[in-house]
Parts: structure tokens; sequence; C-alpha cells
């Protein structure tokens, strides 16, 4: 989204809010519960599975392999950032960004807003999300619409329209990453909020904000889900980062709006979209209470009581129900007040997001 005013920076350095996280969401852990092949097989079995240990020598004795399904095992780090213009419009040279991704630890990034001014008029606008993977020495898939997936590990194929990014992780197993920035306007919190923005008109109901939402963006929603769902029903794990530019429905929810923390309940479209198709908020499994924890990642140059400005949480990072559990999240930013991971001077308008994860799957691709 577009800056309201440019924010102050200092010089600093790095520094840990150890705020312990809340445990995982009862959704998660019913999920992870329901998916029994996620777990080992006890060493003690039926008369029947004896029959197992035999197979073995028998193909032996007839010169035939016999290889039984391996399951991988992989933690990871994953996260959204959105660069902010590649990072020039908050006239911080590179090597900020770069040392985001750096303290933050991260594995896998999506990145939106990967392109830098013009350096010349007429000139292309530099991406420097290859820049980042140059400079870090990882791999990198140029998305299209100045989105990008930054990887440690190598890509080894991509969806169609290039939503996801196929990667291979050291041990063999495959993950996929899809990466989405959609549309930034109208924004429907400041429509609501009568605040203005472009010529989007004022709303008052929910039912208008929804209806607002998926105008806006629901078919960027739609063709996402279409390249994320056949890897869904691959069993291999599936993660999505993104600034969707529009707040969860797990967020602006009648607590909230009871407690003060929203105008008013709306169920938004795109995270329910999201995670009726399968996936989960990794950030609100960790932190289930949308009142206690927001978990705010708009906007960190504007002040939280600015009457010209609404904070909330629109970057997210979702992973597959299935064979992913999400051990920690945090937000990364610009001071410990509004971020677990705190980089001073910090170089974007966007909060980022990172998300450790622990994924099995059932064979080596």
């Amino acid at each position: 989204m577009s800056p309201f005013r440019r924010r102050r920076c200092s010089d600093g350095g790095i520094a840990l809010n150890q705020s312990p996280p809340l445990g995982i969401a009862a959704l998660h852990e019913a999920r992870d519960a329901a998916s029994a092949p996620f777990h080992p097989v006890k060493a003690s079995l039926p008369p029947r599975c004896i029959l197992r240990g035999i197979l073995p020598s028998l193909f032996v004795l007839l010169g035939l392999a016999v290889v039984w399904p391996a399951r991988a095992t992989e933690t990871l780090r994953l996260m959204t950032f959105n660069l902010w213009h590649g990072g020039d419009a908050g006239k911080q040279p590179l090597s900020r960004t770069l040392a985001v991704i750096r303290a933050a630890q991260a594995d896998l990034v999506g990145l939106q807003e990967t392109h830098g001014y013009e350096p010349a008029p007429g000139a292309p606008r530099p991406d420097h999300g290859r820049e980042l993977a140059e400079r870090l020495g990882w791999h990198y898939l140029a998305q299209g619409g100045r989105t990008g997936v930054l990887s440690r590990h190598p890509i080894v194929t991509n969806s169609p329209a290039r939503w996801g990014a196929k990667i291979r992780m050291p041990s063999g197993q495959e993950v996929w990453l899809f990466n989405a920035h959609f549309a930034a306007a109208p924004y429907q919190p400041y429509q609501l909020l009568r605040i203005p923005y472009g010529e989007a008109p004022f709303l008052e109901t929910a039912e208008e904000a929804v209806r607002a939402a998926r105008a806006a963006r629901g078919g960027q929603v739609d063709r996402l889900l279409a390249e994320l769902r056949p890897a869904l029903a691959t069993g291999l794990p599936v993660f999505l980062t993104g600034d969707f530019n529009e707040p969860s429905f797990q967020d602006w929810t009648p607590r909230a709006a009871a407690a003060g923390r929203c105008p008013l309940p709306v169920e938004y479209p795109s995270t329910l979209a999201v995670t009726r198709a399968g996936m989960i908020d990794a950030f609100r499994s960790v932190f289930p209470d949308e009142v206690a924890r927001p978990g705010w990642t708009w906007t960190p140059i504007t002040s939280p009581d600015d009457p010209a400005d609404r904070h909330d949480r629109i970057d997210f990072v979702f992973v597959s129900a299935l064979n992913v559990k999400v051990r920690a999240c945090h937000v990364v930013g610009e001071a410990a007040n509004a971020a677990d991971l705190v980089v001073q001077p910090y170089p974007s308008d966007h909060r980022a997001v990172v998300a450790t994860v622990e994924t099995r799957n059932g064979v080596k691709h």
C-alpha cells in the first residue's frame, strides 16, 4: 500500500522481544490428530504384519529391490516480506532489507514489491528480489507482478502461472511455497472508517465490505487457489505467503468489535477462501486471541492512533493442515512494542512475519 508519510529511522541493531508464544490453536491440534498417517507406526505389530518382515527377504532371493516409503522431516522458517518498492521507498540501502531476512533466519521467503524505482527515466525497474538472492547465494523465482520466491534450497519447478514454486529440501523432501500480492485498492477498512483513499466510496455495513473485497481481490484469489489446490492434493507440505491488502476474518470478529479492536465484525473473504481450501493461518494458530495479540503488520510508518490511518494484520503465512506443524510465529519490525523481532533501522512500510514449522511427508520425490 502507498504510505501516508515517510517514517523516521535511527541507527541501531537487532533485538528479540522474548514474549513467550501461546499454545497452538485447538483447530490446528484437531487437524494434526486427524492426520494419523503423520505418526510413526508403533514397534508392536499384530501377527498379520509379520509378513512385512519376511517380504524383503523374499524379494532379495528373487533379485528384486524393495524401497519402503521414506518419512522425511524438516524444520523450516517461512517468511513473508513486502519490500516497499524494492526497499527504495524507505530511502535505505538494500543491505537493510538483507539484514531483516538474515535476522529472521528465514529459509523460504515470499517477497512482494520486489522492484525498485527506475534508475533513470524510462529505464526498467530493477528486480531487487533477484539481487537479494545473488547476495545471499540463494535460489529465486521471479513470479511476475513484482513478486518473487526466495529460497535457501533449490527450486525444482513452478506452477503454470508461477503462483507457486516447488522446493527440494536437503533430505530430498519437497514442499510448495505459493506467494501473492493482492490489490491494494479499494481498501475496505478505510472505506468503513471513512478515510479517503483514492476515489473509493465509503461503506456502512459488513455485507458491503465483503462485496467490495470480493470485487477487488476475488479474481486473484480464485486464480491462486486454482494452482494451490492441486498442490494440496499431492499431500506435500504447502505454504502460502502474501500481502493480502485485506484483514483476516479471524481478526475482525464479534469479540474484537466488542473490545474496540475493529469497528464491526467482517468475514473478510480472501483469508476465508484460503482457509476453506485447507490452509491454516500460522500466526492465529499460535496466537488464537485476536484481541490480546492483534499482530498488526500494517504499518510501521504511522501511529496506531493516527486518524488518517488504520492499523491491521494484512501480511500472512499460511500452512497446509496436513503434514505441517507450526512451532512458532513472530512479527518482524521496527520496535519492541510492535514486533517480536526488532531490526533497526527497519526498511519497509510493512512488518514481516516469520513462522517456524515442522514438516513431514510420506515419500521423497
